[in-house]
Protein backbone atom coordinates (compact mmCIF):
# COMPACT_ATOMS: atom_id res chain seq x y z
CA UNK A 1 0.00 0.00 0.00
CA UNK A 2 1.45 3.40 -0.88
CA UNK A 3 2.48 5.37 2.39
CA UNK A 4 1.03 8.67 0.91
CA UNK A 5 -2.49 7.30 2.21
CA UNK A 6 -1.15 6.63 5.49
CA UNK A 7 -2.18 10.16 7.56
CA UNK A 8 -1.00 10.25 10.97
CA UNK A 9 -0.53 12.72 13.46
CA UNK A 10 2.15 12.80 16.20
CA UNK A 11 1.31 14.07 19.87
CA UNK A 12 4.27 16.89 20.40
CA UNK A 13 4.27 16.12 24.17
CA UNK A 14 4.93 12.91 24.19
CA UNK A 15 6.50 11.63 20.60
CA UNK A 16 4.39 9.17 20.29
CA UNK A 17 1.41 8.56 17.67
CA UNK A 18 -1.61 10.52 18.46
CA UNK A 19 -3.94 9.39 15.60
CA UNK A 20 -3.64 7.49 11.97
CA UNK A 21 -5.73 6.47 9.11
CA UNK A 22 -4.09 3.52 7.76
CA UNK A 23 -5.30 2.29 4.39
CA UNK A 24 -4.10 -1.52 3.86
CA UNK A 25 -4.31 -3.89 0.58
CA UNK A 26 -2.53 -6.85 2.18
CA UNK A 27 -2.68 -8.74 6.30
CA UNK A 28 1.11 -7.56 6.25
CA UNK A 29 0.29 -5.08 9.02
CA UNK A 30 -1.61 -7.50 11.30
CA UNK A 31 -0.10 -10.89 10.36
CA UNK A 32 1.81 -11.08 13.64
CA UNK A 33 1.13 -10.54 17.01
CA UNK A 34 0.09 -6.83 17.84
CA UNK A 35 0.54 -5.25 21.47
CA UNK A 36 0.16 -1.56 20.95
CA UNK A 37 -0.37 1.51 23.40
CA UNK A 38 -3.37 2.74 21.49
CA UNK A 39 -6.56 1.64 20.54
CA UNK A 40 -7.27 0.03 16.72
CA UNK A 41 -10.47 -0.12 14.72
CA UNK A 42 -9.59 -2.28 11.61
CA UNK A 43 -12.27 -2.18 9.23
CA UNK A 44 -12.12 -5.46 6.56
CA UNK A 45 -13.78 -4.75 3.19
CA UNK A 46 -13.19 -7.02 1.96
CA UNK A 47 -11.29 -10.83 2.17
CA UNK A 48 -11.74 -13.33 5.57
CA UNK A 49 -9.89 -15.14 8.31
CA UNK A 50 -9.65 -15.65 11.68
CA UNK A 51 -8.93 -13.23 14.35
CA UNK A 52 -6.59 -14.25 17.69
CA UNK A 53 -7.34 -12.10 20.25
CA UNK A 54 -6.47 -12.34 24.35
CA UNK A 55 -7.29 -16.00 24.63
CA UNK A 56 -9.47 -16.85 21.94
CA UNK A 57 -10.06 -17.51 17.99
CA UNK A 58 -12.62 -16.26 15.61
CA UNK A 59 -13.80 -15.95 12.45
CA UNK A 60 -14.47 -12.99 10.45
CA UNK A 61 -16.04 -12.31 6.86
CA UNK A 62 -15.42 -9.13 4.85
CA UNK A 63 -17.37 -5.67 6.02
CA UNK A 64 -16.27 -6.78 9.58
CA UNK A 65 -14.80 -3.92 11.79
CA UNK A 66 -12.22 -5.25 14.52
CA UNK A 67 -11.79 -3.42 17.60
CA UNK A 68 -8.82 -3.46 20.37
CA UNK A 69 -7.80 -2.16 23.10
CA UNK A 70 -4.53 -0.56 24.08
CA UNK A 71 -1.97 -3.44 24.81
CA UNK A 72 -4.52 -6.12 23.72
CA UNK A 73 -2.87 -9.00 21.71
CA UNK A 74 -4.12 -9.77 18.27
CA UNK A 75 -3.25 -11.05 14.70
CA UNK A 76 -5.18 -11.82 12.04
CA UNK A 77 -4.54 -15.44 10.25
CA UNK A 78 -6.35 -14.55 6.51
CA UNK A 79 -8.13 -17.04 4.07
CA UNK A 80 -8.47 -14.36 1.49
CA UNK A 81 -6.77 -11.82 1.15
CA UNK A 82 -8.29 -8.52 2.95
CA UNK A 83 -8.25 -5.05 2.01
CA UNK A 84 -9.19 -2.38 3.98
CA UNK A 85 -8.34 0.66 6.34
CA UNK A 86 -7.39 0.67 9.82
CA UNK A 87 -8.19 3.71 12.57
CA UNK A 88 -5.39 4.01 15.41
CA UNK A 89 -5.75 5.99 17.81
CA UNK A 90 -4.19 6.97 21.65
CA UNK A 91 -6.10 7.28 24.86
CA UNK A 92 -4.41 10.99 25.00
CA UNK A 93 -6.30 11.66 21.33
CA UNK A 94 -9.53 10.84 22.99
CA UNK A 95 -9.97 8.36 26.12
CA UNK A 96 -13.31 5.89 25.54
CA UNK A 97 -13.75 5.75 29.30
CA UNK A 98 -14.12 9.78 30.28
CA UNK A 99 -16.42 9.93 27.29
CA UNK A 100 -18.38 6.74 28.30
CA UNK A 101 -21.78 8.63 28.44
CA UNK A 102 -21.33 10.45 24.99
CA UNK A 103 -20.14 7.00 22.50
CA UNK A 104 -20.73 3.91 25.51
CA UNK A 105 -18.33 1.67 23.31
CA UNK A 106 -16.33 0.70 26.08
CA UNK A 107 -17.97 -2.72 27.18
CA UNK A 108 -19.66 -3.15 23.57
CA UNK A 109 -16.62 -2.51 20.97
CA UNK A 110 -13.76 -2.27 23.42
CA UNK A 111 -13.46 -4.44 26.58
CA UNK A 112 -16.34 -7.04 26.54
CA UNK A 113 -14.77 -10.03 27.56
CA UNK A 114 -17.91 -12.49 26.32
CA UNK A 115 -18.38 -11.26 22.79
CA UNK A 116 -16.11 -11.98 19.77
CA UNK A 117 -14.01 -8.22 19.55
CA UNK A 118 -15.83 -7.33 15.94
CA UNK A 119 -19.15 -5.91 14.38
CA UNK A 120 -20.92 -6.90 10.90
CA UNK A 121 -21.05 -3.50 8.92
CA UNK A 122 -24.43 -2.92 7.53
CA UNK A 123 -24.84 -0.76 4.09
CA UNK A 124 -26.13 2.38 6.08
CA UNK A 125 -23.45 2.50 8.56
CA UNK A 126 -20.91 1.35 5.66
CA UNK A 127 -21.77 4.72 3.80
CA UNK A 128 -21.60 6.78 7.26
CA UNK A 129 -18.00 5.27 7.67
CA UNK A 130 -16.91 6.16 4.15
CA UNK A 131 -18.40 9.87 4.65
CA UNK A 132 -16.50 10.13 8.13
CA UNK A 133 -13.32 8.68 7.03
CA UNK A 134 -13.53 11.04 3.99
CA UNK A 135 -13.61 13.97 6.12
CA UNK A 136 -11.03 12.82 8.57
CA UNK A 137 -8.86 12.60 5.91
CA UNK A 138 -9.37 15.90 4.33
CA UNK A 139 -9.23 17.35 7.83
CA UNK A 140 -6.21 15.28 9.04
CA UNK A 141 -4.38 17.79 6.14
CA UNK A 142 -5.21 20.96 7.39
CA UNK A 143 -3.32 22.51 10.12
CA UNK A 144 -5.83 25.39 10.91
CA UNK A 145 -7.06 26.17 14.06
CA UNK A 146 -9.19 23.66 15.62
CA UNK A 147 -8.05 20.22 13.51
CA UNK A 148 -7.56 18.45 16.65
CA UNK A 149 -11.43 18.92 17.82
CA UNK A 150 -12.22 18.25 14.29
CA UNK A 151 -11.05 15.16 14.34
CA UNK A 152 -12.61 13.60 17.59
CA UNK A 153 -15.88 15.00 16.86
CA UNK A 154 -15.61 12.43 13.10
CA UNK A 155 -14.05 9.68 15.84
CA UNK A 156 -17.10 10.06 17.78
CA UNK A 157 -19.63 9.73 15.06
CA UNK A 158 -17.41 6.71 14.04
CA UNK A 159 -17.90 4.98 17.21
CA UNK A 160 -21.13 6.05 18.02
CA UNK A 161 -22.29 4.65 14.80
CA UNK A 162 -20.52 1.15 15.72
CA UNK A 163 -21.17 0.77 18.90
CA UNK A 164 -25.04 1.42 18.05
CA UNK A 165 -24.44 -1.39 15.67
CA UNK A 166 -22.93 -3.95 17.63
CA UNK A 167 -25.97 -3.57 20.36
CA UNK A 168 -28.52 -3.93 17.93
CA UNK A 169 -26.80 -6.96 16.66
CA UNK A 170 -26.15 -8.69 20.18
CA UNK A 171 -30.47 -7.50 20.33
CA UNK A 172 -31.21 -9.68 17.11
CA UNK A 173 -29.29 -12.57 18.22
CA UNK A 174 -30.75 -12.68 21.52
CA UNK A 175 -34.38 -13.30 19.78
CA UNK A 176 -33.21 -15.58 17.49
CA UNK A 177 -34.91 -18.89 18.50
CA UNK A 178 -32.42 -21.85 19.33
CA UNK A 179 -29.66 -19.31 19.51
CA UNK A 180 -30.50 -18.47 22.94
CA UNK A 181 -27.16 -18.89 25.90
CA UNK A 182 -27.84 -20.66 28.03
CA UNK A 183 -29.51 -19.48 31.79
CA UNK A 184 -26.27 -20.19 33.24
CA UNK A 185 -24.26 -18.43 31.46
CA UNK A 186 -25.95 -14.64 32.22
CA UNK A 187 -25.59 -16.01 35.90
CA UNK A 188 -22.14 -16.35 35.36
CA UNK A 189 -21.96 -13.02 33.34
CA UNK A 190 -23.19 -11.64 36.33
CA UNK A 191 -21.51 -13.62 38.24
CA UNK A 192 -18.05 -12.16 37.51
CA UNK A 193 -19.56 -8.79 37.14
CA UNK A 194 -20.34 -8.69 40.57
CA UNK A 195 -17.22 -10.70 41.92
CA UNK A 196 -14.26 -10.34 39.87
CA UNK A 197 -12.56 -8.11 42.33
CA UNK A 198 -12.72 -10.81 45.07
CA UNK A 199 -12.84 -14.12 43.55
CA UNK A 200 -10.44 -15.26 41.36
CA UNK A 201 -10.86 -18.93 40.84
CA UNK A 202 -12.34 -20.98 38.10
CA UNK A 203 -14.17 -23.03 41.15
CA UNK A 204 -15.07 -19.55 43.14
CA UNK A 205 -17.97 -19.26 40.50
CA UNK A 206 -19.07 -22.96 40.62
CA UNK A 207 -19.56 -23.01 43.86
CA UNK A 208 -21.37 -19.75 44.08
CA UNK A 209 -23.96 -21.16 40.71
CA UNK A 210 -24.26 -24.50 42.36
CA UNK A 211 -22.33 -26.23 39.10
CA UNK A 212 -19.86 -28.91 38.91
CA UNK A 213 -16.77 -26.68 38.10
CA UNK A 214 -16.01 -29.52 35.13
CA UNK A 215 -19.57 -28.01 33.60
CA UNK A 216 -18.78 -24.58 33.90
CA UNK A 217 -15.94 -24.79 32.10
CA UNK A 218 -17.41 -26.78 29.25
CA UNK A 219 -20.19 -23.92 29.19
CA UNK A 220 -17.55 -21.33 28.81
CA UNK A 221 -15.37 -22.56 26.04
CA UNK A 222 -18.42 -23.62 24.41
CA UNK A 223 -19.98 -20.38 24.32
CA UNK A 224 -17.21 -17.60 24.90
CA UNK A 225 -14.03 -19.97 23.27
CA UNK A 226 -11.95 -19.12 26.32
CA UNK A 227 -11.49 -20.79 29.65
CA UNK A 228 -13.26 -19.53 32.45
CA UNK A 229 -10.02 -18.57 33.95
CA UNK A 230 -9.00 -16.94 30.73
CA UNK A 231 -12.27 -15.14 31.02
CA UNK A 232 -12.08 -13.70 34.95
CA UNK A 233 -8.00 -13.14 34.23
CA UNK A 234 -9.61 -10.61 31.35
CA UNK A 235 -11.41 -9.19 33.18
CA UNK A 236 -9.57 -8.67 35.87
CA UNK A 237 -7.27 -7.07 33.47
CA UNK A 238 -9.55 -4.88 31.61
CA UNK A 239 -9.94 -2.97 35.52
CA UNK A 240 -6.55 -2.80 35.87
CA UNK A 241 -6.20 -1.03 32.80
CA UNK A 242 -8.75 1.33 33.49
CA UNK A 243 -7.72 1.91 36.94
CA UNK A 244 -3.88 2.92 35.83
CA UNK A 245 -5.10 5.29 33.15
CA UNK A 246 -8.11 6.90 35.17
CA UNK A 247 -6.51 7.57 38.01
CA UNK A 248 -3.49 7.92 40.27
CA UNK A 249 -3.77 4.98 42.26
CA UNK A 250 -0.86 3.26 43.18
CA UNK A 251 0.33 -0.28 41.29
CA UNK A 252 0.28 -1.48 45.07
CA UNK A 253 -3.35 0.06 45.79
CA UNK A 254 -5.05 -1.37 42.17
CA UNK A 255 -3.83 -4.46 42.87
CA UNK A 256 -5.52 -4.13 46.82
CA UNK A 257 -8.78 -3.14 45.56
CA UNK A 258 -8.61 -5.80 43.01
CA UNK A 259 -8.34 -8.79 45.54
CA UNK A 260 -4.32 -9.16 45.49
CA UNK A 261 -2.30 -8.29 48.57
CA UNK A 262 1.04 -8.61 47.31
CA UNK A 263 1.74 -5.85 45.27
CA UNK A 264 4.61 -8.15 43.08
CA UNK A 265 2.12 -11.32 42.37
CA UNK A 266 -0.22 -8.53 41.28
CA UNK A 267 2.31 -6.84 38.76
CA UNK A 268 3.86 -10.40 37.91
CA UNK A 269 0.30 -11.31 36.68
CA UNK A 270 -0.42 -7.90 34.95
CA UNK A 271 2.28 -8.27 32.70
CA UNK A 272 1.87 -12.38 32.00
CA UNK A 273 -1.96 -11.32 30.79
CA UNK A 274 -1.01 -8.02 28.77
CA UNK A 275 2.96 -8.57 27.88
CA UNK A 276 3.97 -5.27 29.72
CA UNK A 277 4.15 -4.12 33.26
CA UNK A 278 1.74 -2.31 35.60
CA UNK A 279 4.08 0.49 35.24
CA UNK A 280 5.12 0.63 31.19
CA UNK A 281 1.49 0.07 30.79
CA UNK A 282 0.79 3.74 32.45
CA UNK A 283 4.13 5.52 31.20
CA UNK A 284 3.09 4.48 27.49
CA UNK A 285 -0.87 4.65 27.57
CA UNK A 286 -1.30 7.56 30.20
CA UNK A 287 -2.65 8.72 33.61
CA UNK A 288 -4.32 11.07 36.01
CA UNK A 289 -7.30 12.07 33.65
CA UNK A 290 -9.43 12.17 36.21
CA UNK A 291 -7.45 14.25 38.75
CA UNK A 292 -7.20 17.24 36.49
Amino acid sequence: MNNQNVFTLINPRTGNLAFKLLPFGDNSHFDHLQRNNFFSLIWVTKGKGKVKADFAEHHFEENSLLAFSPYQPFMLCVSEPIEGIAIHFHPDFYCIHMHQKEVSCSGVLFNNVYQPPFVKITDEASSTFKMVLDQMKTEIQNTDLAQYESLVSYLKIFLITASRLKNQQLEEMKSVPNSKEPFILQNLKDAIEDNFKTKHSAGNYADMLNISAKALAKISKNYFNKTLTDLIAERIIIEAKRELYMTNKTVKEIAYELGYDDEHYFSRFFKTNADVSPQLYRETVGFGKMAD
